[in-house]
Parts: C-alpha cells; structure tokens; sequence
C-alpha cells in the first residue's frame, strides 16, 4: 500500500534523527520538526487508508482529528492523548520561535512521538498482513 509504504519511508527518516545534534544546531532542529510535521500528515492518512480497507464508512472523509479518533475506536491507535497532543503540536508548530517551545517538541518527537508512530507503523502492518491473508485464502 503506497500510503504506507510513505509513512514508513518517511518514519525511517525521522528516527535516524540525531537528537544530540538538534541540541546544537538551528537548522538541524528545524528540520526534525518539519519530518515529524511530514510524518504525522503521511501517518494519519496511512490510518485512513487502512480503515477505510477494514470497512470503515466513516473514514471516506473526515479531518485527522476525526481519522485519529475512529482509529482509536477501532483499536488501530492504542495511545489517544498522545495521539491527540500530536496533532495540536503539528498544528502549532509552524508558529514555534520560542528555544523553550523547541526544545519540548523536540523532546516529544523523541520520547512520545517516535515510540506513537513505531506503534502505529506495526499496527497498520499487521492489518494489512490480515487483509492480504484473507485474499489469498478466497
């Protein structure tokens, strides 16, 4: 699945993210921020592709908020108030000039966000292993 397969791509990015160099390095902070940002747009989109393969109607449309809400529903995302801090920090992090406020996101994108995504990545992994299963067996 291509959306997929972007997130994880994207993800992979993300985690080789060296957090000792973002310490010291404006631009390097920058750029973590703007791969979690592109990281969390490919994940949510992952997930509704993944419920909308699963038979969730109500994940034709919706905002990531909605997605992230139905995923939690339906068991795809184990961890909502992380999930739920995410967005508000994706949404607000293009207005971050404050090191203080940096130096939190990049903390979260190291101890909540990372550890949020690996587990989503492994959930959306294994229901699409469910689906191909379940094809081949047909």
């Amino acid at each position: 699945m291509k959306k997929l397969d972007n997130f994880n791509n994207c993800l992979n990015v993300l985690k080789s993210a060296n957090f000792e160099l973002a310490n010291d390095d404006e631009i390097y902070r920058t750029g973590v921020i703007g791969q979690f940002n592109i990281t969390f747009e490919l994940a949510w989109k992952a997930l509704q592709e993944m419920l909308k393969i699963h038979g969730a109607e109500d994940a034709q449309t919706g905002s990531p908020r909605e997605i992230l809400q139905l995923g939690y529903k339906m068991g795809f995302v184990n961890d909502s108030v992380v999930w739920i801090l995410m967005l508000k920090k994706r949404n607000v992090s293009v207005h971050i000039y404050n090191e203080s406020e940096i130096d939190e996101m990049l903390l979260l994108i190291r101890d909540s966000f990372i550890p949020a995504f690996i587990a989503l990545e492994e959930t959306l992994e294994n229901k699409l292993n469910e689906v191909e299963s379940s094809w081949d067996e047909m």
